[in-house]
């Protein structure tokens, strides 16, 4: 049964919850009963969050506490009264879809407690899908939400999260344009609207190049037409003016 025990021990993975009861206190901490072979050990400055001098002052022997395995070892397990982190930073990673619940909200943005030390920031426009001037348009405080990570940094204690990449993309209308990463709109039209205009638009005749000749031998015959017309008319005209220079002269010659 012990050998069982011990072996449940060594299994126990970091963040197991267990409860016992403070076996014993000491100048650095405190040992607790789990009911397994091995013992818990809690160091001091993991008693509670704040700092503390004296362990009496947190603790006393007998008293059942709830307990978060740190390490399982050998002869030991660490344990931590001081409630883990759901996400570590190192855990954290871009494009990990996480539940969360939004705690507090400001004009750009939006704060979700993801578990981590800090809560995350989802900036207005990364809130849902098109425009919104203000994120209580969306969410409120206390509202379950789903987020995906985009960035995080350490250093600064910077979270980036984003609901609108957990939300389907919305139906696009085709001849609505259609808005591109950080709000702007860009002039895309359905294929559909454009034929329609270039079908509207009115059309010049193509001609063929045989057409082309054809149409310029008749231009041709036609100029010609009009020249040979031009040139009877001018004889006439020359015919009917020595007709009467004729008439005039026997006139003169029958009055002598």
């Amino acid at each position: 049964m012990a050998e069982n025990e011990m072996t449940q021990a060594n299994a126990l993975e970091s963040k197991t919850k267990l409860k016992g009861k403070i076996a014993k206190i000491t100048i650095g901490g405190a040992i607790i009963d789990l009911g397994m072979e091995l013992p818990g050990v809690i160091h001091i400055s993991q008693l509670q969050k704040e700092h503390l001098t004296r362990v009496e002052d947190a603790v006393e022997v007998g008293q059942e506490v709830e307990v978060w395995v740190r390490r399982a070892k050998k002869d030991r397990i660490e344990l931590t009264m001081i409630e883990p982190l759901t996400l570590e930073w190192r855990e954290m990673k871009p494009e990990v879809t996480v539940k969360g619940s939004v705690v507090r909200l400001e004009t750009y943005g939006a704060f979700v407690e993801i578990g981590a030390e800090r809560p995350g920031l989802v900036h207005v426009s990364e809130i849902a899908h098109g425009y919104i001037k203000d994120p209580s348009q969306v969410v409120k405080v206390g509202d379950e939400v789903d987020v995906m990570i985009l960035e995080v940094n350490r250093r600064k204690k910077q979270i980036r999260l984003s609901m609108k990449a957990t939300l389907p993309e919305p139906e696009e209308s085709l001849d609505r344009p259609k808005r591109g990463r950080g709000g702007k709109r860009t002039n895309t039209r359905s294929v559909a609207a454009m034929m329609a205009e270039i079908d509207d638009e009115p059309k010049t005749p193509e001609h063929t190049a045989m057409e082309m000749a054809w149409q310029a031998a008749l231009d041709r015959a036609d100029s010609a037409k009009k020249g040979g017309k031009k040139a009877a008319e001018k004889k006439v005209e020359a015919n009917s003016d020595l007709t009467q220079d004729e008439i005039l002269a026997r006139t003169l010659e029958q009055r002598k």
